[in-house]
């Protein structure tokens, strides 16, 4: 298993796979407490024959020779900002061979939010889903690979809790995530939720489908009728004692999404596993809180439903009964995700938190508008700037998106309350004022983190191919400043 530790031990004596030095823009080594000065002039003189210029996050291998290290990795740190250094440590991480033992990582940081960055970045930048590939488990009389050492030169204890923490919450979500929908559905996604609850000491209470319509949960029910595998609404409260603050979050958990009978085309089906994205970051950012022992009570609702084409699935032009008795007429089968959030949404609130976030793989049009690095933001100006501000001092991106009123108007229905579609242009926009009609008074924001959540190309940084974990730490840093206010 992979563990993350501080060490204090001379890191050109510690026998391992690989050793993690920054260098600057010139190519100079950096300096380090436990990097012997006599160690560093060889690997120096090695980098001036490469000439090794350090470019944020470029790399150079060498040979380890003078230290205990297989290897010696040299990666660029920019401006050393945490940002710079949890990238620059994803990076080198990937650089230190297959499979390896123990990795020393001697890169300097100012402070505890520079260490726990250099940790958070190695060990995620290093992430692997291997649970389906064959040659990942051990031949008969092999013991199985058992994960890699970390070990951060320098870092304080409390700064390895605090990357634990957020390492142990963006690899739950990425292996959530990355997990084929074949075995991740909506009931496994609720046993998983109270699996993983009762270890950390968070109350789940699940809806099964017959308390779903009991209730009127017209938007999961209608979106997972589909599909043989039933919907589920799953409730995840972390409530300390010390509580200064209530925020709810309300997660996108469409396990697979086929578009239903709005069907889409194949190429547009291959990562819609990751629809299930925003119920992974809400359930393991509340786990998060629960570990960090944060003085803030977190309410995540779970929407949990598989969007299937077959003789029991919704139709355009069905009218279903939102929780709460208001109507919406279908036009769109594969904007589903706003139906199921609307439920959420309309059911947290009931709880009357301070504030009610929503965070979904929502639309296409995220994407178009902002990349694929970059999420957008809706809501209440005061909650949206400070989910803005959130993920500045995270390190991830997200963008303040208007609600334009005149885009309204679009979303009416001749026959319901609303229709699930509105004007195709500005299609993140209208989405976010779906939403909006579910929400009350309560202080609201919509996360669309449609293209971040997963990562079609090259990794880079700390962020590797497939599920993100994208605003995990943007909702961690958050909760923190509620309690804080």
């Amino acid at each position: 298993m992979t563990s993350l530790n501080a060490t204090s031990d001379i890191v050109t004596s510690i026998e391992a796979d690989a050793l993690i030095l920054g260098v600057d823009a010139e190519g100079t080594i950096l300096a380090h407490p436990q990097l012997p000065t006599e160690a560093v002039a060889p690997l120096q003189a090695a980098a001036e024959l490469l000439d090794v210029k350090g470019a944020c996050c470029s790399t150079t291998v060498l040979p380890g020779s003078g230290t205990s290290a297989r290897r010696v990795v040299l990666v660029g740190v920019g401006d050393g900002s945490a940002r710079s250094l949890r990238e620059a440590a994803g990076t080198a991480a990937r650089c230190c061979g297959t499979d390896p033992d123990t990795v020393v990582v001697a890169i300097p940081a100012a402070d505890d939010d520079g260490y726990a960055a250099i940790a958070e970045g190695a060990v995620l930048g290093a992430y692997t889903f291997r649970d389906y590939k064959t040659d990942a488990e051990p031949a008969e009389g092999e013991e199985p690979w058992a994960g890699t050492d970390w070990l951060v030169a320098g870092a304080s204890d409390a700064a390895i809790d605090r990357a634990s923490i957020l390492v142990a919450a963006i690899a739950g979500v990425r292996d959530l995530v990355n997990t084929p929908p074949r075995d991740m559905y909506p009931g496994a996604v609720a046993a998983i939720a109270q699996e993983l609850g009762s270890k950390v000491g968070v109350d789940v209470q699940v809806w099964e489908p017959e308390q779903l319509a009991k209730e009127g949960f017209g938007g999961i029910l209608g979106v997972g009728m589909g599909s043989s595998r039933l919907p589920r609404l799953v409730r995840v409260e972390w409530k300390p004692a010390d509580s200064k603050g209530h925020v709810a979050l309300v997660g996108k958990g469409i396990t697979f999404d086929t578009g239903g009978i709005s069907l889409k085309p194949p190429k547009g089906m291959e990562t819609m596993k990751s629809d299930m994205s925003g119920s992974a970051v809400v359930l393991h950012a509340t786990l998060a809180a629960a570990r960090a022992q944060l003085p803030v009570t977190v309410t995540a609702w779970l929407c949990l439903a598989e969007n299937m084409p077959s003789g029991t699935a919704q139709r355009p032009s069905d009218v279903i009964k939102i929780y709460g008795g208001r109507t919406v007429e279908v036009m769109n089968t594969d904007a589903e995700g706003r139906l199921v959030m609307a439920d959420g949404l309309a059911k947290a609130i009931e709880e009357k938190p301070d504030m009610v976030l929503d965070v979904a793989t929502l639309t296409g049009a995220q994407g178009v508008a902002l990349g694929s690095r970059t999420s957008g933001v809706m809501g209440d100006e005061a909650i949206r700037t400070a989910v803005v501000e959130a993920a500045e001092r995270a390190g991830e991106d997200f963008w303040p998106m208007p609600l334009p009123g005149h885009l309204r108007k679009a979303l009416d229905s001749q026959v319901a309350d609303l229709k699930n579609i509105g004007d195709p242009m500005g299609g993140m926009l209208s989405a976010g004022l779906f939403l909006k009609e579910f929400v009350g008074d309560t202080p609201w924001a919509h996360l669309d983190i449609a293209r971040p959540a997963f990562n079609e190309d090259a990794p880079w940084g700390w962020t590797t191919k497939g599920a993100t974990g994208h605003s995990v730490r943007t909702l961690l840093e958050l909760f923190t400043a509620h309690a804080q206010a």
